[in-house]
């Protein structure tokens, strides 16, 4: 394909760029995490920073937290990231574009999976560490992507140095600013998923937001570029 002006395309540039396409992974971790901590015992699936606190909490006899879906939870997210490491290892130095797209497209697989098994059996002990395993596995698969792909200030899932850059590199702060758009922009969109999961969890249960949680990255798995 070329351009209007005789120049060849890069095939890397077709589709959504990577920018808005990890911003809108962002909201998928605030939906996916207000599942887990709302619906699965307080413990987190995306969010791996809360979640060795919650292990700390669940160790120490804390009310309302559970050490084996903790436990359940790091593990599993460590395998997704050491499958995304081998992946990225794989194929990372080919099309950016069309490893990005497969992991999308897996992460959309194993969440709709979630989704089928929280509408089979709402409630069932199995299906708890089900849905904490797959979608803990499904966020550090995604996570050892977005690390390699390397667009700064997104990590989709973590906002501690997010919201520490934005406060430090702002004017206020005496920087420049200039990332903060981008900054902002993940904060809202980690809010905005947190708040449309916690809502669609308290008031639908669980399978309604992890379905709207596959449909993400599905879209993005035929949409995304390979370019920042």
């Amino acid at each position: 394909m070329t351009t209007q002006t005789g120049t060849p395309r890069d095939p890397e540039s077709r589709g959504l760029r990577l920018t808005p396409a990890l911003l809108s992974l962002t909201v998928v971790s605030g939906l996916i995490d207000a599942v887990s901590y709302l619906g699965l015992g307080h413990v987190f699936t995306a969010n791996m920073t809360g979640n060795v606190v919650v292990l700390g909490f669940a160790a120490a006899g804390a009310p309302g937290f559970s050490v084996p879906h903790t436990l359940t939870s790091l593990c599993c997210f460590l395998a997704g990231a050491v499958t995304g490491g081998r992946i990225a290892v794989r194929f990372g130095d080919g099309s950016r574009r069309n490893w990005a797209r497969g992991t999308f497209a897996a992460e959309a697989v194993l969440t709709a999976a979630c989704a089928a098994v929280a509408f089979a059996a709402p409630g069932a002990t199995a299906t708890a560490y089900t849905l904490i395993a797959v979608t803990a596995f499904a966020m550090g698969l995604r996570n050892a992507t977005v690390r390699r792909l390397g667009v700064a200030d997104l990590t989709t899932t973590v906002l501690t140095m997010t919201l520490t850059g934005l406060a430090a590199d702002s004017r206020l702060g005496g920087g420049a600013g200039h990332n903060s758009p981008r900054r902002t922009g993940s904060v809202l969109a980690m809010l905005a998923g947190a708040l449309l999961g916690a809502w669609l969890v308290l008031h639908h249960g669980l399978a309604i937001p992890l379905l709207i949680a596959a449909l993400g990255p599905a879209t993005l798995a035929v949409t995304a570029s390979g370019l920042e």
